[in-house]
């Protein structure tokens, strides 16, 4: 009997070292790799290099002699040119030449004489690089009459605006429910964002005027502060100002559902054709690709221009959820047409343009001094993470606290690791060498008592 309950001690002993080095090694592997960079590493990314070589040689060269550019299904550079000199300047700098006829100068002037027609709500227009084309878009509530007339605006211009009629309504994309409340409705939290003193969510501008007071927790009966700033129409983005000053913790990380987000390391221009994810309140993560840039939409509310197009899709109270790709930020969701179900278009405020105006910047990774105990609003509802593309994957605060697995991942963890992995090799090494003297001297008694 005192041989079995030494057998189980010595057993108890044994997993428990085996546990500690388990624990201590997790702890000291996720702390290192899941380590945020700091706050000047900048991300760099295939299709951010891509549209940087884009956007590098359409501004060296001009909009008389280039017609934009974009990334294609390879992740590659192309530029629209409108003479053989000018494409073999590319092809030179690396990137591939689409000869057009058109060129930046004349979408542009194009899209000036159709914000210069009388406005037409349910209408938008944007610059298709692709097809060298200014593509007017009209929902079902134009009527016949509108629609007719603008048609004559664009034959007035010329052959490269084409018209096309689109299902559902251009709408903002606001709801009266859950999860960020005011008195206007429901929008999704955007992105975190810091003046130096105080700390914000940068959303859409038509969730509420100046003045408006958001509640969170679902049941809106937890203030998360108060509209400070805005801009729409014209431009559609607001400054909601923490209510503790603070953002707290895991301000650099947009919430994608079910625990889950995406930690945000920066903030971009994007390109056509870039593969992109929103999140929202209403439908999640969702994604899509970019179609068009400098897009104009005639709401009911008012006429919003500058604004990016892409083929996401989006419904009411996704309004103000943030627009990412590859852990940078890029834009918050304004509105547009259709539904998750049969998809549609959806537009986005560029948010450097935003970050500008407000005179704020992004509150990204590795950034200190966030006040412990305050959660930041998630920004969407239920819906999977880990879509490739989207970026670095992290967990996603609740009030509740921080999941075990942050805690686990949290770089001052290292140490304390490594102290528990050496007491437990400690303990391994201690309980094999007491097992071994206890067999020896077992030994010993049996061979005395074999030979007297």
């Amino acid at each position: 009997m005192r041989h079995a309950r030494r057998r189980i001690v010595r057993r108890a002993a044994r997993l428990a070292a085996v546990g500690g080095l388990l624990l201590g090694g997790t702890m000291v592997t996720r702390a290192v790799a899941g380590e945020p960079p700091g706050p000047s590493a900048a991300p760099r990314t295939l299709a951010q290099t891509a549209s940087g070589a884009g956007a590098g040689l359409v501004a060296r060269l001009g909009g008389d002699r280039t017609a934009g550019h974009w990334v294609d299904a390879d992740g590659r550079p192309v530029v629209a040119v409108t003479d053989g000199s000018t494409a073999e300047a590319v092809r030179r700098a690396g990137a591939t030449a689409k000869e057009v006829r058109h060129s930046m100068t004349e979408l542009r002037s194009a899209a000036a004489t159709l914000r210069s027609a009388p406005r037409v709500p349910g209408t938008a227009w944007a610059l298709d690089y692709r097809s060298n084309e200014v593509v007017v878009r009209g929902d079902r509530t134009v009527s016949g009459a509108d629609w007719s007339r603008l048609t004559g605006v664009a034959e007035g211009i010329g052959g490269f605006v084409r018209m096309e009629r689109t299902e559902g309504v251009f709408t903002t994309r606001l709801n009266g429910a859950e999860p960020i409340l005011s008195t206007a409705g429901r929008c999704s939290a955007g992105f975190n964002v810091t003046d130096g003193t105080s700390d914000f969510i940068l959303t859409a501008g038509h969730c509420g005027p100046t003045g408006s007071v958001w509640f969170g927790d679902g049941k809106g009966d937890r203030r998360i502060g108060r509209t400070v700033a805005g801009s729409f129409p014209g431009d559609d983005f607001s400054l909601v100002e923490y209510a503790g000053g603070k953002a707290g913790d895991a301000a650099d990380v947009v919430a994608v559902g079910g625990g889950k987000g995406v930690r945000i390391t920066g903030t971009g221009e994007p390109a056509v054709g870039q593969r992109v994810f929103r999140s929202g309140s209403t439908s999640g993560l969702r994604e899509g690709r970019v179609t068009a840039l400098d897009a104009t939409v005639n709401y009911p509310e008012g006429t919003v221009t500058g604004l990016i197009e892409t083929d996401v899709c989006a419904e009411p109270g996704d309004s103000g959820g943030p627009m990412f790709s590859e852990g940078v930020a890029l834009g918050v969701t304004s509105g547009g047409s259709g539904d998750c179900a049969k998809g549609g278009t959806t537009f986005f405020q560029p948010l450097p343009e935003a970050m500008a105006a407000l005179g704020v910047r992004l509150v990204v990774s590795g950034r200190d001094g966030a006040a412990a105990g305050t959660s930041a609003p998630p920004a969407t509802g239920a819906a999977g993470a880990g879509a490739s593309g989207a970026g670095a994957s992290a967990p996603a605060t609740g009030a509740g606290g921080t999941p075990l697995l942050a805690r686990l991942t949290d770089r001052r963890n290292v140490g304390p690791g490594l102290l528990v992995v050496a007491g437990s090799l400690v303990a391994l090494v201690a309980t094999r060498w007491i097992r071994t003297e206890q067999d020896r001297k077992a030994y010993r008694r049996q061979y005395s008592a074999t030979w007297n």
